[in-house]
């Protein structure tokens, strides 16, 4: 399940990167398209569109990024954030469907439930 557990953090490190890619190319987009207008009004609608667009496609990039690199790291934190993230893709068909599934299957998991546990136990220990 280790190995699962890593494509699982490569696969959300991917997803979230794509979410940035996308909400940067769209941006980009739409504020040159209001400045070839050269209208004023084309270019404030515009500006305001593409940044909505633009935060809609970043704020929920960020934490299956962020979960991703946690998971890789094998992080207790990272197990819960990634399991709200998975939930939450599981709205987006069909690619977000699939990876929301795949996500909870592996977290799910009692042997991956005793990794991060165990794991955060050992990192307690070390503290004390």
């Amino acid at each position: 399940m280790e190995q699962h557990v890593t494509i699982l953090g490569v696969l959300h490190i991917a997803w979230g990167a794509l979410g940035l890619l996308t909400a940067l190319i769209l941006t980009v987009a739409l504020l040159g398209a209001g400045v070839i207008a050269a209208d004023p009004e084309a270019i404030t609608v515009l500006t305001i569109v593409a940044t909505s667009i633009g935060f809609a496609l970043f704020l929920p990039s960020v934490p299956g990024l962020i979960g991703g690199i946690g998971v890789i790291k094998h992080h207790q934190w990272a197990r819960i954030v990634l399991l709200v993230v998975g939930f939450l893709n599981l709205l987006l068909i069909p690619f977000g469907t699939i990876l929301g599934i795949y996500t909870i299957w592996v977290l799910m998991h009692g042997d991956v439930k005793r990794m991060f546990e165990s794991k955060a136990l050992r990192g307690a220990a070390e503290r004390l």
